[in-house]
C-alpha cells in the first residue's frame, strides 16, 4: 500500500506536534516549582552511566588477546577522553573519536 502525499504530510506532522510536546512538557511541568529529588538525581547521575554502559558496549566484542589487540579503539578512546577533558564539548569529542575510529580502522595496524 502506498501513502497518498497528503497522507504523508498528515502523519509528519501529527508525529511533529506529538514530539514537539513531549520535548516541551518537562519545561511546562517545572516552569513554576522545583522539580522532585528523582528528577534532580536523574539529570545528574544519568548521563554518566548511559555513557559508561555505551563504552562497555562498543569494546565488548574486541579480541585483545590477537592482533591488532584493539589498538584502533583504544587509540580513539583515549583520543575521545582527553578531547572531551581539554575542551569540555560533547560533539568535538564525539565525532573526533569517530573520525580517528574510522581513520584507525582502516590502516594496517
Amino acid at each position: 500500500m502506498q501513502l497518498s502525499l497528503t497522507a504523508a504530510l498528515i502523519g509528519t506532522l501529527i508525529s511533529a506536534a506529538i514530539l514537539y510536546a513531549l520535548r516541551a512538557f518537562p519545561f511546562v511541568l517545572f516552569s513554576k516549582k522545583e522539580p522532585p529529588k528523582v528528577i534532580r538525581f536523574i539529570e545528574k547521575y544519568i548521563p554518566p552511566m548511559v555513557m559508561a554502559v555505551l563504552v562497555v558496549y562498543c569494546l565488548k566484542d574486541i579480541n585483545f588477546s590477537a592482533k591488532p589487540f584493539g589498538l584502533a579503539e583504544i587509540i580513539a578512546l583515549t583520543f575521545t577522553v582527553i578531547i572531551h577533558l581539554w575542551k569540555k564539548n560533547s560533539m568535538v569529542s564525539i565525532f573526533g573519536g569517530t573520525i580517528i575510529f574510522m581513520v584507525l580502522s582502516r590502516l594496517p595496524l
